[in-house]
């Protein structure tokens, strides 16, 4: 397990939230000298720490440990199938609708 690597995520993910490390260190319930030390990856973190880190960070714990991955086009397809399984017709009638208008805008003004 590369800790730099994680440490760098996790540095990046709370630059996105515009936290500095001092807060972040504060609602992780950390020293701020411990969490530069796990950004720079100077240190192992604990299970409870990293938990405490996806929660504040909002963030998800595969992508903070392993990075972002490229998501195959059946993980896609399952996805769409999963949000739609619980939708009355008239809803998906609306998505539809929607994923169509988004395709064609796309088709439009990305080249």
């Amino acid at each position: 397990m590369d800790y730099y690597d994680i440490g760098q995520r996790i540095r990046a993910s709370r630059k996105e939230k515009q936290l500095s490390q001092e807060q972040l260190a504060e609602k992780v319930g950390i020293s701020t000298t411990h969490m530069s030390h796990i950004e720079t990856g100077n240190t192992k973190l604990s299970l409870e720490v990293f938990a405490q880190l996806v929660t504040v960070l909002g963030a998800r714990a595969d992508e903070l440990l392993f990075g972002k991955k490229e998501v195959t086009e059946e993980q896609l397809i399952s996805e769409m199938q999963s949000l739609l399984s619980d939708c009355s017709t008239a809803e998906k009638n609306i998505i539809s609708d929607i994923a169509k208008a988004t395709k064609a805008s796309l088709k439009k003004n990305v080249r």
